[in-house]
């Protein structure tokens, strides 16, 4: 490189080291002011990715770990979606002050942005690749056209009704005008349904007691013994490092949500543009690079705005709606199945319906089993879809071959990763157990919270503004959650060997 090139990248700014476009200086757009139901639609991120936690975390592995263990668990969730809640504020600070994803910010860090695109590209693959949210979805689906739970002969109907789930998931993405607003329309319908369903069936049907044992498993208080028990002995820790990453929303798709917001056009991604759907969506000339706005009074004020729409979105829709989703279920599975049964196995998904029905109606079997195969569907639609969309913004950010192919219509490049990861869902479905791929996957999850917490709070202190990083408490908060999950990822490999 000469003398005046390194000069100009100097120049242009601390994100221009790995070789990626300079940021581009522009105005931060003023922010929406809601008042009353205005709110709802300009919420959105925080909706999409709490659809997400309410699947395999809240309805299939929480279940499996409490129904095992006891409620004193619910520790692990409270504290989980706390650290979450920060580390998704974060992800959410670096789209409003760039436009850009967090995984653009990522690849501007050294050693170089090919390397950084090929580590988070992989552990997507690994955490979220194997498509077990289809597959238990295709179980509860076994459990209503048959009346029976999934055994291991049932294998090959299951596999192909899973098929069939998974190739819906590319029929709805091929829809609407901008794809993030037809998983935010969705997931509202999900969130309001699945939580107030489940709300309904706990108030009806589970004693007091279990409330209270609810209450107190928060702080790890176990009400039968009368003490505090944050760790059971004996307990099966792989199994519990799935809980405590799948508790919100997990790993690679927490920093997705960066995505979702960069869509939604949270403060510079107002800039950037969003990707369209390919049926009823137009052509959008997205920004491959980032912005950059000058911190005076006046556009603080702005980004003050900006920052208060952000804590609406994480704290109130994604940690109040996340802690309920984990707490609800587990009501309603501690009460009507036998305490300390492994609930694990082929027909897991549906095992509650199975339960409820025998003990208090079938019709209630059967409107539980369906919320149970909406929400578990709907879980494997955003992560398609979250997979997708991040290697595409990976592609586009970082190759300019890329943005120029096909006529740089960004569509193509999405619905052509879309094709490979569909290809790829398809063999993942043999490969083993769907809740054997969803503890694998959780657990890969806690890997990734350990490197990304450092990662993130990286690029906040290095690449933003003074003005824009964040203050002191939240960096403490991005260590813990790296500490955390470390915690659990050592005690998960620990069991293993």
């Amino acid at each position: 490189m000469s003398t005046a090139s390194a000069q100009a990248r100097t120049f242009a700014g601390p994100e221009t080291r790995t070789g990626l476009d300079a940021w581009v200086q522009a105005e931060l757009p003023a922010p929406p002011l809601p008042k009353g139901l205005s709110w709802l639609g300009v919420v959105g991120p925080g909706v999409i990715v709490l659809g997400v936690s309410i699947g395999s975390g809240e309805f299939l592995l929480g279940p499996a770990a409490f129904v095992k263990y006891g409620l004193s668990l619910l520790w692990v969730t409270l504290v989980a979606v706390f650290l979450q809640a920060i580390f998704n504020t974060e992800v959410m600070r670096y789209v409003v002050a760039t436009g850009e994803p967090a995984f653009s910010g990522f690849m501007r860090t050294r050693p170089s942005a090919a390397a950084w695109a090929w580590v988070y590209a992989g552990s997507f693959f690994l955490q979220v690749g194997w498509p077990a949210w289809a597959a238990t979805s295709a179980g509860i689906l076994f459990f209503l056209g048959t009346g029976r739970l999934a055994g291991p002969d049932d294998g090959a109907a299951v596999y192909y009704v899973g098929v069939g789930l998974f190739l819906m998931c590319v029929l709805i993405l091929l829809l609407g005008r901008r794809v993030a607003r037809t998983l935010e329309i969705l997931n509202w319908a999900l969130v309001v349904v699945i939580l107030g369903g489940f709300l309904v069936m706990a108030l009806a049907f589970v004693p007091g007691r279990t409330w209270l044992a609810a209450a107190l498993g928060l702080g790890g208080f176990d009400i039968s013994s009368r003490s505090f028990v944050f760790l059971p002995s004996g307990a099966d820790f792989f199994l519990l490092g799935a809980l405590a990453a799948y508790s919100g929303c997990g790993g690679i798709l927490n920093i997705g949500l960066g995505n979702w917001a960069r869509d939604k056009g949270y403060g510079m991604a107002g800039l950037a543009g969003f990707i369209p759907a390919a049926i009823g969506g137009e052509r959008m000339n997205l920004a491959h690079h980032g912005f950059k706005f000058t911190p005076d009074a006046e556009a603080m004020s702005r980004w003050r705005g900006w920052w208060r729409i952000v804590r609406a979105d994480q704290w109130a829709v994604f940690f109040v709606g996340a802690i309920l989703g984990m707490v609800l279920p587990a009501l309603l599975y501690v009460s009507f199945m036998p305490q300390g049964v492994d609930i694990r196995g082929p027909g897991m998904s549906a095992a509650l319906a199975e339960s409820i029905g025998g003990q208090v109606a079938p019709w209630l079997s059967i409107a539980i089993a369906l919320l149970g195969a909406w929400l578990l569907f709907k879980c494997q639609l955003d992560i398609v879809d979250c997979m997708t969309r991040t290697m595409t913004d990976i592609l586009w950010s970082g190759s300019r071959r890329v943005r120029e192919w096909r006529g740089g219509d960004v569509r193509r490049v999405y619905y052509a990763v879309l094709a490979i990861v569909v290809v790829w869902g398809i063999v993942a479905l043999k490969v083993a157990q769907p809740i054997v791929l969803l503890q694998l996957s959780a657990n890969i999850a806690g890997v990734i919270f350990v490197v990304a917490s450092f990662h993130l709070l990286y690029i906040n202190t290095r690449l933003l503004p003074t003005e824009l990083r964040p203050p002191l408490w939240r960096r403490v908060g991005l260590v813990c959650t790296a500490l955390f999950y470390g915690f659990f990822v050592v005690l998960s490999a620990r069991s293993l060997l």
